[in-house]
């Protein structure tokens, strides 16, 4: 799965507990009738990878979607979504679509003016 649009937003990397588990996001405005504001979360290793990206690149993120379940101290079960990128990428500026080349003047092609019997036969049906 992939995310594209303009980044919005890029925290910083933060350690979370004494376990040294590395998580970085990063917010993605998405570039649709009704824009969307996409947290992707980076982890360990992969936190690197927004070192090289800025507030405003257009970006295109391979996501993939995770699913937590934990229980509270009250005993309740909680469900948790992350989206977690793992290669970000920037996109090009949209090149500007160049026109068909022309088709050749009528007179450069010379039609058949006649055919022999043979050549009318050589056909394989």
């Amino acid at each position: 799965m992939e995310v594209s649009g303009k980044i919005k937003m890029v925290d910083t990397t933060k350690e979370v507990g004494s376990s040294g588990f590395k998580k970085r996001d990063v917010v993605v405005t998405t570039d649709e009738q009704y824009p969307q504001h996409i947290l992707v979360q980076f982890v360990q290793d992969k936190c690197d990878l927004l070192n090289n990206f800025n507030v405003g690149d257009a970006v295109k993120i391979d996501i993939n979607l995770r699913g937590r379940e934990w229980v509270n101290p009250q005993g309740e079960t909680v469900y948790f979504n992350t989206i977690q990128g793992w290669r970000i990428a920037k996109l090009q500026a949209e090149a500007p679509v160049s026109a068909a080349p022309p088709m050749p003047a009528a007179e450069a092609f010379e039609p058949a003016t006649s055919f022999t019997e043979e050549e009318h036969d050589d056909l394989p049906f």
